[in-house]
């Protein structure tokens, strides 16, 4: 690979013609672009794609000009970074490390198979990993710099901007629903108790000389790995749930686990291997399951407290939850759901769960559901829960307006003087910055169209 050239830019202009060597795929690796006393390369580029695809992220014939752009831009911003003198956010690389890491040696089956798929050693890919994290972290400190400098959006930018905007280019904000419900668990101890039972069960069988992989076939409830034999694959521990990896690495290859119970359900677990920090292992997975009975019990009671509500008037909904409803997230604050990502008491359609939408779509406002059975926030699946749902209000699509959108216009403002602000850096810095890339990418489509006066001249 060509040597860093870290001389004032008149010496390097002539880098391009550096000595090439083969790399991975048998390409020979070049420069193929200088930014100021930096350069990229395309191993560059190409590890960066294997290390998309390595990480299950699909690629296009795009992809690479793509890469280089990106490539291109975050050089501009690191160089402006190193000049302000910023800083590294170090807790904030060793986490994004570690994550890619793990990431990645469990995509591929452990430490030999990336080592063979980068054809390099693990600590050199570290070393490479952890520049590009802190990189990254200078390019992004750089733009919230830039950000920071934009004077305070004011409602008078806000009403100019939907004043001057065309209206076919104001966002479309889409039906909104606000809702409150009341939550009853089935009887999740005695339910437990059975799985435990059988999973006691199987764990006998398989000591007693019965193949675990045989009985994970068949009653594993892990559809991914249960067709495997409950075979997970050498993975890295951090993937887990804490009390499975815990269990896990805890384990001699062979010996059978007492059961451990984890968010997902219940599970025995087998260890097959072991290397530092990631394990390959088979495990059965039950979860609990109810019956018509706990349905009907479940109802039933719900029935009696939606009639309170409802036709005695007894009861106020929000009385109720405080005084019945089981989910402890809810029930403090009248059954109000809210978003657990972005904490927004209102959803859009794509963010409610499916039972809940079916319950509400033909309720007015006010009106309270029958009860359903729906899936509470728990685990990757979440877990049963039966429920009562009241639709509070509903805000009907529509084009932003001042009115009644003020929140999400402002936002929408700031995203657009944000953006306006780095764009102008990058134009700004693409003119004034030593800049050559290599014809090989001339037909890329880049974004920005300062980049076609860089091409080097054959």
């Amino acid at each position: 690979m060509i040597k860093r050239l870290l001389t004032l830019v008149p010496a390097i202009a002539l880098s391009f013609c550096a000595s090439a060597q083969k790399y991975s795929n048998g390409l020979v690796d070049k420069s193929i672009a200088i930014v100021g006393n930096e350069v990229i390369t395309i191993s560059d580029i190409e590890q960066e794609v294997q290390t998309m695809r390595a990480s299950g992220m699909a690629s296009d014939q795009n992809l690479r000009c793509e890469i280089l752009e990106q490539m291109l831009e975050s050089k501009l911003y690191l160089m402006q970074a190193r000049l302000d003198s910023l800083k590294i956010n170090r807790d904030m690389v060793d986490a994004q490390l570690s994550q890619r890491i793990d990431q990645i040696r469990t995509g591929l089956g452990g430490d030999e198979q990336v080592e063979e798929y980068f054809h390099k050693p693990l600590y050199k890919l570290r070393q490479e990993w952890r520049q590009q994290f802190e990189n990254m972290s200078l390019t992004q400190q750089e733009q919230q710099e830039i950000a920071s400098k934009i004077p305070e959006i004011t409602p008078y930018d806000v009403k100019q901007y939907v004043d001057t905007v065309d209206v076919t280019n104001l966002p479309v904000i889409p039906i909104k629903y606000k809702m409150s419900h009341i939550c009853v668990y089935p009887d999740r101890e005695a339910a437990a108790m059975v799985v435990k039972e059988k999973l006691l069960s199987l764990r006998e069988r398989i000591i007693n000389g019965e193949k675990f992989a045989t009985l994970a076939r068949l009653y594993s409830e892990d559809p991914g790995s249960a067709r495997k034999g409950g075979e997970l694959g050498m993975a890295s521990k951090s993937i887990f749930w804490p009390a499975f990896s815990d269990a896990a690495m805890a384990l001699k290859p062979g010996v059978i686990s007492q059961i451990v119970e984890t968010p997902d359900g219940f599970h025995i677990i087998e260890v097959l291997e072991k290397k530092g920090d990631m394990f390959n292992a088979r495990h059965i997975l039950i979860r609990p399951q109810y019956t018509v009975k706990d349905r009907e019990k479940a109802f039933s009671r719900l029935d009696s407290i939606r009639t309170m509500i409802v036709d005695s008037a007894r009861i106020s909904f929000d009385m109720a939850a405080r005084f019945y409803s089981e989910d402890s997230a809810t029930r403090t604050n009248g059954g109000q759901m809210a978003d657990i990502n972005t904490g927004s008491a209102y959803f859009e359609i794509d963010q409610l769960k499916p039972q809940d939408y079916k319950a509400i779509q033909d309720l007015k406002e006010g009106e309270v559901s029958r009860p359903i059975e729906s899936l509470d926030n728990e685990g990757r699946d979440g877990n049963l829960v039966y429920k009562i749902v009241r639709l509070d209000k509903i805000v009907p699509a529509h084009t932003a307006s001042l009115e009644k959108d003020y929140t999400e216009l402002l936002s929408g403002v700031e995203m657009l003087k944000k953006e306006e602000a780095l764009k102008v850096f990058i134009d700004k810095k693409i003119k004034e910055t030593y800049i050559v890339i290599d014809p090989l990418f001339k037909e890329c489509e880049f974004t920005r169209t300062g980049w076609q006066e860089k091409f080097r001249k054959d």
